[in-house]
C-alpha cells in the first residue's frame, strides 16, 4: 500500500492554470500537461469564480489562532486569561485586517453559492408554474373531438 503525499501548489500556479482554462484551452489537456487531476482543476476554477485569486489561496485545516477549549479565535487560554504573545508567535499570526479579509472572502463565497441555489430554485418554480398552468387550462374550442376518423368502418 502506497502513501499519497498531498502536493501543495502556489496561488500563482493555480491562477495560471485557471487563466489557461478561461482563455479557451480544454480543461483535460491543461490537467494532463500539468500532471494534476481534472477534479482539482474544476475545484480551482470554482474557487476562482467564487472569490477571484483570493479563493485559490485557501488553506486547509483549522484556522490559525483557533482555541477549541475557549471556543473563540482569539487564542485565549482555556482559563480565560490572555496569553502574552512573543515576537516569534506574533509574526506567524495573521493580523486583524487579514482575518477580516479572509472572513469577508468566505462570506462573499457563501453569498454567491446561496444566490446560485436561489437561481436554480427560481428556474424550477417557473417551470412548475407553467406546467400547472398548462394542466389547468381548458382546451380551446377549435380542437377536434377525440375521434378524428373521416370514415366509419
Amino acid at each position: 500500500m502506497s502513501v499519497q503525499v498531498r502536493r501543495l501548489y502556489s496561488t500563482e500556479y493555480k491562477s495560471g492554470a485557471v487563466q489557461r482554462i478561461e482563455g479557451g484551452e480544454r480543461l483535460s489537456s491543461v490537467a494532463a500537461e500539468l500532471g494534476i487531476g481534472v477534479t482539482l482543476l474544476y475545484r480551482w476554477r470554482a474557487a476562482y469564480w467564487a472569490s477571484g485569486a483570493a479563493g485559490l489561496n485557501r488553506k486547509r485545516g483549522r484556522r490559525l489562532g483557533w482555541n477549541r477549549e475557549a471556543g473563540s479565535s482569539l487564542g485565549l487560554a482555556s482559563s480565560g486569561a490572555a496569553s502574552v504573545p512573543d515576537a516569534a508567535s506574533s509574526s506567524a499570526r495573521p493580523s486583524d485586517e487579514e482575518l477580516r479579509q479572509r472572513e469577508l472572502a468566505e462570506v462573499k463565497a457563501r453569498n454567491a453559492e446561496l444566490e446560485r441555489v436561489i437561481g436554480r430554485q427560481q428556474v424550477d418554480l417557473d417551470f412548475f408554474r407553467e406546467a400547472l398552468r398548462l394542466m389547468d387550462a381548458k382546451p380551446p374550442s377549435g380542437i377536434a373531438t377525440k375521434s378524428t376518423r373521416s370514415s366509419k368502418r
